[in-house]
């Protein structure tokens, strides 16, 4: 009996054990799936002046895809099973998210500073949210709505800059409502993706989203090369380029699908916030920006907000089951 008893709790250790270095590694591997992320937005900015958004957009979906590519190849035929169902949706949601989503905000990032960008970004769980009740009908409760509303204030503050005059003058930035045009937009990209449920495996599916995405940034990239004279790539270009489709775009995709898989959706999702702060720092080092009063006092009403939504979350009644 002893002898049971003990190889039962060595077993239960060793799952233990096991459980917590998949949550070490999981962890470990979010951590720079956001470093690598927050990376994009200073090699854009970076370029802003030369390089235009498309470009930079259509390139960095391309290369990511070819990369992932050979990666799901045991799964081309349900991808291929797919594609024939449901292409209009797959095209629909890939191009809202992965090319629209991405080229908002680059143009922003023409205009805004990172480190705004950043903080802007990280509105996404709260519009999410605020569209997944109005298209998908989910719970959002008293709490929900206040934080949302705090946080919309946060944002508002960081794009009057702190100054109600610049509200009543219409002065603000258009690159920063450009970047919160693109947060909205993967909020809804999220939501549709959640309503679609595409019955395919996550890096799979990413692949072929990606590919949608392309397709619907190669209009924009077109025009651009008619009418930007930004069109012609140059040394810092390409540099950007490489970085944000290699480490920023096909490794972080597939870190952020790992860190999904040993984490699950939420916790990894959760950890978008470390973006804010990843492109904070690295802004201040490779571009020179320093934090202002009104991003600490915007931050500190957006992360009161996020917290009111997610501590306070709506209580949902369960369903009785038939005997």
């Amino acid at each position: 009996m002893a002898i049971h008893v003990l190889a039962v709790d060595s077993g239960a250790v060793r799952t233990e054990q096991a459980a917590g270095s998949s949550a070490a590694v999981g962890y470990s591997v979010a951590v720079l799936c956001w470093l690598l992320s927050a990376g994009v937005y200073i090699a854009a900015k970076w370029v802003s002046s030369e390089m235009p958004p498309w470009a930079l957009c259509f390139w960095r979906v391309l290369i990511a895809w070819a990369i992932l590519l050979p990666l799901v190849r045991g799964h081309f035929g349900s991808i291929a099973a797919l594609m024939r169902a449901r292409p209009l949706e797959l095209l629909l949601v890939g191009g809202i998210g992965l090319a629209i989503c991405q080229g908002m905000v680059f143009i922003g990032l023409e205009y805004a500073d990172a480190t705004t960008a950043g903080i802007i970004v990280a509105l996404i769980p709260i519009i999410t949210m605020i569209l997944a009740r109005f298209i998908l009908g989910e719970p959002m409760g008293t709490w929900q709505v206040i934080g949302s509303v705090i946080a919309f204030l946060g944002i508002v503050v960081i794009i009057i800059k702190g100054s109600p005059a610049a509200l009543m003058r219409l002065d603000v930035n258009s690159g920063e409502l450009w970047v919160v045009a693109g947060a909205v937009c993967f909020g809804l990209y999220a939501v549709l993706l959640r309503r679609a449920k595409f019955e395919l495996e996550r890096l799979p599916l990413l692949v072929v989203l990606l590919g949608a995405a392309a397709l619907t940034a190669l209009p924009f990239y077109l025009g651009e090369l008619a009418l930007d004279e930004r069109s012609t790539l140059d040394g810092s270009g390409l540099i950007a380029l490489a970085y944000v489709a290699i480490p920023g775009g096909a490794l972080m995709y597939y870190l952020f699908n790992w860190s999904v898989e040993a984490l699950g959706a939420a916790r990894a999702g959760m950890l978008l916030y470390l973006q804010t702060i990843f492109v904070a720092v690295l802004a201040y080092f490779f571009l020179g920006e320093h934090l202002q009063s009104y991003h600490f006092k915007g931050a500190a009403l957006i992360v009161v907000g996020l917290l009111f939504v997610t501590l306070l979350k709506p209580h949902t009644t369960p369903v009785a089951t038939k005997p």
